[in-house]
């Protein structure tokens, strides 16, 4: 039975007394009265969901604190236990003032705006004699709310074919391994180039934090970092981590671990090309590849140096210096934040260092505000009619699925980092190998850098990235937006800040790709140069060899 029938049935003779137009409206009514019943549902079930997703980790956090503190509560005095309580009981106070604040500001400003927009539309309908007009301000209203709360959550899942490395699909090379990393070659996407086998290579590091997905973003949409460069037939490789909850290798590694696999895929990579190669490192695996150069065990295989958004510095960070300047020292520690696996071993909970990053900003994270984002999201792409991007749902299904638990030791030298600084003398807080490294040394090995940073990254800030211009010469590469946007953003070779061309005033700054090509046309047109002098010089000889010994008479 059809809806105008059923319309009609339930209505039968109305008409000899109701116009029929009467009749529609109060149909249309009772509609959206339902929709808009199932949305005020929808409104509070996702809200929850969002608050839950927040709070889970706090849960978590909550274990972890008490395991940790019925111990150490009986090491303290009363009065320094009731100290260190007070103090936090301040600092969680003082968060949870934010969080409200910044809440309840966001909720104003939307729903002043919804009403305010809806009143006038309630009264543009009146003066044109109908409710029609208002009853699809309501509907559409609905279907917003209906939309954030169950669509927007299934169309993320649905990028997960699209985002990211698949190694099963054939688009890249196994080349090596170790028992915690693996080594693949990444494959251009473009029909038409070929890898220049003689070309310089380049070995990008994904960061522990934030997995290796984010490199390889939209492949298909052609926004990839890692293809940026295997597009211009670079060789290029990238050293993926091997899964944590399933290899105890990767549980228990450290740096010296970690510089021995680079060293190892280095010389592999060396050996095919016959050429040393560029180290990238972006966010973390940017200090990384830095403590791996200065150990000197890269010597001979690595001479140029990339990262993008590496927290050298962690201590020069505004925001982190906030969070952890009025956190009492007692909590200020990696305990607290420590998971215990089945098998013993001992990782920092991937889930509860997302939430810490969440919490150090927490105005602009607090769930409330991330809801009335979405919503304010929706609403905006309901007002042009368009789909929602493929870059938007990528993002979030990183931010909502990609976290990982990290190794501990790995994990240590970032809390070093962001608890201690560099030395002045350029000594680092941290140490391989029972080895003091500094800064400085990086100038003798006559190894360019290049930095490139977010000017509006609030999770590795421009001063943490930038701390190695203190002790050393580099070259610097500012972008727009935040951390990710040289992986996301940028990586599309038709953008504005194309990662193979220059950008900024004049062209002034050089993207990754292009300070890799322009290091390979260098050391190219240097051998040429050598052996064209080479060459030179062995025919000014030739004459004096070829001459002729002066016969002698008699």
């Amino acid at each position: 039975m059809n809806e105008t029938h059923q319309r009609t049935e339930l209505f039968k003779g109305a008409e000899h007394f109701m116009p029929q137009q009467w009749i529609e409206q109060q149909m249309q009514a009772l509609q959206v009265g339902v929709q808009a019943a199932q949305a005020y549902q929808s409104y509070w079930a996702s809200l929850s969901k969002y608050q839950a997703d927040f709070f889970v980790p706090f849960m978590k956090a909550v274990g972890y604190f008490w395991r940790v503190e019925k111990d150490r509560i009986l090491e303290k005095k009363p009065t320094e236990n009731t100290k260190d309580f007070n103090d936090l009981v301040e600092f969680n106070t003082n968060i949870l003032h934010q969080a409200l604040l910044s809440s309840t500001e966001t909720m104003m400003d939307y729903h002043l705006d919804s009403v305010s927009q809806g009143f006038s539309v309630w009264l543009s309908a009146l003066s044109n004699g109908g409710m029609q007009e208002f009853l699809d301000w309501v509907r559409q209203r609905a279907e917003i709310i209906n939309s954030v709360a169950h669509k927007y959550p299934q169309t993320i899942l649905d990028i997960a074919d699209e985002y990211g490395f698949h190694f099963e699909r054939g688009n890249y090379e196994k080349v090596d391994e170790t028992e915690r990393f693996l080594l693949y070659k990444v494959l251009p996407t473009e029909k038409d180039v070929q890898v220049r086998d003689s070309g310089k290579p380049i070995l990008i590091v994904h960061p522990y934090v934030l997995g290796a997905d984010i490199l390889a973003f939209l492949p298909g949409e052609k926004k990839s970092y890692v293809h940026c460069f295997a597009n211009h037939g670079i060789p290029t490789y990238v050293r993926i981590l091997k899964d944590i909850n399933t290899n105890p290798a990767v549980q228990n590694i450290c740096i010296e671990d970690d510089v021995q696999d680079t060293k190892s895929f280095c010389q592999t990579i060396f050996q095919w090309h016959k050429r040393p190669l560029t180290l990238n490192g972006y966010c973390q695996g940017g200090l990384m590849t830095m403590l791996n150069i200065l150990t000197d065990e890269l010597d001979g295989l690595v001479d140029t140096h990339i990262t993008c958004m590496g927290p050298i510095d962690g201590t020069r960070s505004q925001g982190f210096n906030w969070f952890l300047g009025n956190l009492p020292d007692r909590f200020n520690a990696l305990e607290y934040g420590t998971k215990v696996l089945p098998n013993g071993n001992k990782v920092a909970d991937g889930d509860l260092m997302a939430w810490v990053y969440k919490i150090k900003s927490i105005s602009e994270e607090a769930p409330t505000v991330n809801f009335y984002r979405d919503l304010a999201f929706w609403k905006a792409l309901t007002k042009k009619g368009a789909p929602v991007s493929k870059t938007a749902l990528a993002l979030n299904y990183w931010l909502n699925y990609q976290r990982h638990d990290l190794p501990l030791e790995i994990t240590r030298l970032s809390f070093i980092s962001y608890n201690h600084p560099i030395a002045p003398d350029g000594t680092l807080p941290m140490k391989v190998g029972g080895r003091t490294l500094n800064m400085k040394h990086f100038q003798e090995k006559n190894i360019p850098w290049l930095i490139c940073y977010g000017k509006s990254d609030t999770l590795v800030e421009k001063e943490s990235a930038l701390a190695p211009m203190d002790f050393i010469d580099v070259e610097v590469s500012p972008y727009p937006k935040g951390h990710v946007a040289i992986a996301t953003s940028w990586s599309l070779p038709t953008s504005e800040c194309a990662l193979h061309e220059c950008h900024g005033p004049d062209d002034q700054y050089r993207g990754p790709v292009r300070f890799h090509l322009d290091r390979e046309q260098e050391q190219d047109s240097a051998q040429k140069e050598k052996k064209t002098s080479g060459s030179k010089t062995k025919k000014a000889k030739e004459p004096d060899e070829e001459k002729e010994t002066p016969k002698t008479e008699g």
